[in-house]
């Protein structure tokens, strides 16, 4: 993904918000993301996308996800319709 592209499709928070939100706060669990940026209280979709991102920070990798924007709106529809996620739906 690009900065600019968002993660939470619900709130549009894009992923540079999310990690200038890691470095400014480096917070102590992945639900802190959503508390202050309201990612992931919506449709749920992007929960388990905030997690890796948040593991990723905590060990010091670089914070990205590793899909494109529109595969993911694409899943992201899918689990909408149907409530069921892909098994390699993880965030890398």
């Amino acid at each position: 993904m690009d900065p600019d592209d968002h993660v939470c499709l619900c709130f549009g928070v894009s992923l540079r918000k999310i990690r200038g939100y890691l470095e400014r706060e480096d917070p102590a669990v992945a639900s802190l993301i959503s508390e202050c940026l309201g990612a992931g209280t919506g449709c749920m979709w992007c929960v388990p996308f905030l997690k890796h991102l948040h593991e990723q920070h905590q060990q010091g990798k670089p914070v990205d996800l590793r899909i494109s924007p529109d595969v993911y709106a694409s899943r992201r529809a899918s689990y909408r319709k149907t409530g069921e996620r892909p098994e390699d739906d993880a965030g890398a």
